[in-house]
């Protein structure tokens, strides 16, 4: 086998692999239907919960919050003038909509230099990295989904001031974040998805 075929090959494997569709699953209100219709995000889901111990309805809540499961999402234009593009409101990307720096801090902890923020299981790697540090540091438990959700869009340092305070738009979202975690742990209860 040439080496130009095995290169060729390697690299549409790891296409095969890669991010996801760009498009959101059918019923985004049914965390059972989510899963059937990508069973790759069900196993995604349950590592997680097993490597870092947040639960699975919370990192769902979560991945629907910020990117409302789109693989490729990205943050709007900023415009000056109101037509000229001058690029994105932040560097945020993918599922989980982890920003560039925060990203690199993941993949120097975890040494997952392969990982990329359009792939479903990385996205929820890092969350659930990025959760556990959050109870570590700042007490928020696992399955506070509220309180996990403001440090995880504030950061860990704004959520200690309180940053949140002065944002009631980002109060009443955490508030239905939070909501749509408790809807999707009962819907989990009742359904049976293979990998969880």
């Amino acid at each position: 086998m040439s080496r130009l075929f095995r290169a060729l090959t390697l690299v549409l494997l790891a296409a095969s692999c890669g991010g996801g569709s760009g498009t959101s699953p059918k019923y985004l209100d049914n965390a059972c239907s989510i899963l059937t219709e990508r069973p790759q995000y069900a196993r995604a889901f349950k590592a997680t919960e097993r490597r870092w111990g947040v639960p699975v309805h919370v990192q769902m809540a979560t991945i629907y919050q910020e990117s409302k499961f789109v693989s490729n999402a990205r943050t709007p234009y900023r415009y000056a003038a109101g037509v000229i593009p001058v690029g994105r409101q932040s560097s945020a990307f993918g599922y989980s909509q982890a920003l560039d720096g925060t990203w690199e801090e993941y993949l120097a902890a975890t040494r997952s230099g392969f990982a990329r923020r359009d792939r479903i299981r990385d996205a929820t790697d890092f969350m659930g990295w990025y959760m556990k540090e959050t109870e570590e540091k700042l007490g928020i438990p696992l399955y506070d989904t509220r309180n996990q959700y403001l440090a995880y869009h504030e950061g860990r340092s704004g959520y200690a001031r309180g940053s949140y305070n002065q944002k009631s738009w980002l109060v009443r979202v955490a508030g239905e974040v939070d909501a749509r975690s408790k809807m999707y742990a009962t819907q989990l209860e009742k359904c049976r998805v293979r990998g969880l």
